[in-house]
């Protein structure tokens, strides 16, 4: 057999770097290392596109297979195959001659077979008298035993990278379809968030995937869309966690009743100069327990009365709305009350990145009204308040010595609700 000798190819052929390398791993290959052929030839078709052959060059090479007699290839046996140009183009399915070279001198280059070529170009075998291969031209497969391993190698790869494409496929679809219900259920509940800011951020990643997406791009998609999804389900959990709050706050307040029949709670007296007061100042006047025999009450009584304070008895809810109405659109449904003015308070305190223990102790100080009151301020005032945060803190540090008072700040605001429009039509 001529495997051990370097060959050159026939005719105006020229020698390239691919035929010495196949033809030195075809020299290399391990002694008894064994191969079934259709199962080796499944294992290169899933690692073509590592190869870089057609699909139609995979055609010729199963044709080349199938004049290989037995099934298995034995590095040991002889692999040369030496079917006529005819007989080739017929098990490759009629292919045509130019084409059928095409692809041949296509597998040469991939280094999955060796063209040894006889001194005249033609293909055939020599045998001896036993009938033993002697002497046989035409294509070596000895290259495809010798790099079985490699070929499984890059098929499992390529395996692995389709299944991280097809998940991530999957990932981005799920995400699509979630983002997109989640977005219509807020606008049809009419929640309130920025959610036509959040609806401009998905429409660039709902396009439609393309073939030619790699790993990379679909992992930045999927990337992004992970983090539109977090913003979005934020935002409803803060809903739901809005909404169960305000529940359990509906169902404290009815055990919380007025212990002194004689008091004005429900009436609206005149403006105090000191409205603003901290807690006990309001406890202290505006509640007066009944404190006879029988009607003692215990200071955890007491706490939850001091902590929903009355709204500012000089202000209406309607005029507070009046000079703080940005708050009206951060409602989940409307402001009609004074629970869903603080419920809506409550979202946007968390807009401004106002800390739960500065909102905390803003109610406890001033209570939830005042402290709601306070927050719509600062969404009124905007970019002038550069840490809202520390101004609501200020202002509770204030209101616990009793220097501080909502109405200078609302009646401010509403002289500058009022001059805006008096500016634009001047």
């Amino acid at each position: 057999m001529n495997r051990e000798m370097t060959t050159t190819p026939f005719g105006r052929r020229s020698m390239s770097h691919a035929m010495l390398d196949a033809q030195a791993m075809a020299r290399d290959c391990p002694p008894l290392q064994v191969a079934d052929k259709w199962k080796l030839f499944r294992t290169l078709t899933e690692a073509r596109p590592a190869l870089g052959v057609s699909d139609r060059a995979l055609a010729v090479l199963h044709a080349l297979l199938s004049f290989h007699k037995h099934v298995e290839l034995d590095s040991e046996s002889n692999l040369i195959v030496f079917p006529s140009n005819r007989e080739l183009s017929m098990r490759s399915h009629g292919m045509a001659p130019v084409t059928l070279r095409r692809h041949l001198a296509a597998l040469v280059e991939a280094g999955l077979i060796i063209r040894r070529d006889s001194p005249n170009g033609k293909r055939y075998v020599r045998r001896d008298q036993e009938g033993e291969v002697k002497t046989a031209f035409g294509f070596d497969l000895t290259p495809l035993v010798a790099r079985a391993e490699e070929l499984q190698q890059l098929a499992a790869s390529i395996r692995a990278e389709d299944l991280a494409r097809r998940l991530l496929r999957e990932r981005i679809s799920l995400h699509r379809r979630d983002i997109a219900k989640m977005i219509i259920f807020a606008e049809e509940q009419d929640l309130a968030g920025p959610w036509e800011a959040i609806g401009e951020r998905f429409m660039p990643l709902a396009r439609p995937l393309l073939r030619g997406f790699d790993h990379r791009g679909l992992a930045e998609l999927a990337a992004a869309l992970d983090d539109l999804r977090l913003d979005v389900e934020k935002l409803l959990e803060l809903h739901a966690n809005f909404n169960k709050s305000n529940a359990s706050d509906v169902q404290n307040e009815r055990h919380i009743q007025n212990q002194n029949p004689d008091s004005s709670f429900d009436l609206e007296p005149g403006f105090r100069k000191d409205q603003g007061a901290n807690a006990e100042t309001y406890a202290d006047d505006d509640v007066q327990p009944d404190m006879s025999e029988g009607n003692i009450t215990k200071a955890s009584d007491v706490r939850p009365r001091r902590a929903s304070k009355l709204p500012p008895k000089a202000f209406s809810l309607g005029l507070t709305l009046k000079a703080c109405p940005d708050i009206v659109d951060y409602a989940l449904s409307g402001i009609d009350n004074w629970p869903q003015f603080v419920q809506t308070a409550n979202l946007v305190r968390v807009t401004l990145g106002i800390s739960p223990d500065a909102w905390n102790q803003a109610i406890e100080t001033l209570g939830q009204n005042e402290a709601a009151i306070i927050v719509a301020a600062i969404l009124q005032k905007g970019e002038a308040i550069t840490s809202p945060g520390g101004y609501l803190r200020a202002l509770t540090d204030k209101a616990r010595s009793g220097s501080f008072s909502s109405g200078p700040l609302l009646m401010g605001l509403l002289r500058a609700n009022q001059m805006r429009p008096e500016a634009r039509a001047g």
